[in-house]
């Protein structure tokens, strides 16, 4: 699957994710395809955890939202983004949204971390949205990824520097996670 990781540190956010892409037991390891986890959108870096499908549907669908729809400056603003991006997933890429019987909801199908100068958020399959004080990581290294943050947060004084590092814990111990490690940073607002 992937590591990815949000940090906000001492007025910086930063956002990483390794570059490997499996399908089953096979890796298509760096230097076969031009795997990018975290794309822009807009003023802000989103990255997403979740089958390789939902990587140019995510692109297009928050690409195609106008301006007035696509905000993500706050956890209510992420909220409502995802809540009408919801049905252009279904009609316009056919999502299908069932995963179990007793889902309360319909489910989008996908993980997402998003760094931008107001905060770190993470969006899950029912639209629920988090907003992250320090730090947070998504993915199959994600477990690998937090202990390492949590490890060295005190130490490392970089919003970046503790992204990365969560990653290369992610690609270390995680079996679908591999390098190279992208990283991506910007300043908070005040």
């Amino acid at each position: 699957m992937t590591t990815i990781t949000v940090v906000r540190k001492d007025g910086q956010v930063a956002i990483a994710a390794d570059a490997l892409v499996t399908f089953g037991d096979t890796r298509l390891a760096h230097g076969y395809e031009a795997n990018d986890k975290v794309f822009r959108i807009g003023a802000s870096w989103v990255g997403m955890a979740g089958t390789t499908a939902h990587f140019p549907v995510l692109r297009k669908a928050l690409g195609s939202l106008p301006l007035e729809e696509l905000r993500l400056g706050s956890r209510d603003e992420v909220f409502e983004t995802f809540l009408k991006l919801h049905p252009k997933l279904k009609e316009h890429y056919f999502l299908n949204t069932k995963e179990e019987d007793s889902d309360p909801y319909e489910s989008s199908q996908f993980t997402v971390l998003i760094a931008n100068a107001s905060g770190i958020y993470g969006v899950y399959s029912y639209r629920e949205v988090f907003e992250f004080d320090r730090f947070w990581a998504i993915g199959s290294g994600r477990s690998f990824a937090l202990g390492a943050m949590y490890a060295t947060w005190d130490r490392l004084k970089s919003a970046r520097d503790i992204a990365d590092l969560g990653v290369r814990a992610g690609c270390e111990f995680d079996k679908n996670s591999a390098g190279p490690i992208r990283a991506r940073t910007m300043k908070l607002k005040d």
